[in-house]
């Protein structure tokens, strides 16, 4: 599939742990959800990826990364998304900023989008790169780039979820 695009592909997976969730990047193999932080760390590093938090200190996003957690294991993160798009409060953003401004950790954004509304809406202006590492100092010296999402979407989302669990039964 990644030979295929007409542009880069990074291979990443949402990763499922049971205090929330890890993005891998770079990587070759699925990891699968319900391990440990560290053990999810682990097989990350094992395939020679990246470890990034998703929309971290979301505090009305269940599967949002405890902060504590984050300030345990801030060593051994290789990215931060700096701006998501669907984060209800700014003040989110703001903390995550802060955070890798202060453990020097590379920022992102994600749009998370979940309807064809929402692509776009946050990303990141960085320079060309090849490979793993070059993308992380590509990243370094980027600019993140967004706008937030309507927080009204979230109700388009959970009626998209309650019909399809009704269809289900």
């Amino acid at each position: 599939m990644q030979g295929l695009a007409p542009f880069k592909v990074i291979v990443a997976e949402e990763i499922l742990t049971p205090h929330g969730e890890i993005i891998g990047m770079f990587l070759k193999e699925t990891i699968p959800s319900g391990l440990s932080v560290e053990q999810t760390i682990s097989q990350i590093r094992t395939q020679g990826g990246l470890v990034c938090i998703p929309h971290p200190f979301d505090t009305f996003r269940p599967s949002a990364l405890d902060s504590g957690i984050i300030e345990e294991i801030v060593d051994q993160i290789d990215i931060i998304e700096a701006f998501n798009s669907r984060a209800p409060l700014l003040q989110s953003s703001t903390k995550a900023q802060t955070f890798a401004d202060k453990y020097g950790i590379a920022k992102s954004a994600g749009s998370d989008a979940h309807t064809i509304g929402e692509i776009g809406n946050a990303y990141m202006e960085m320079p060309e790169f090849n490979g793993r590492d070059d993308f992380l100092q590509a990243l370094r010296t980027g600019k993140v780039v967004g706008r937030r999402t309507s927080p009204l979407i979230h109700f388009v989302t959970a009626w998209e979820k309650l019909k399809g669990s009704l269809k289900r039964q």
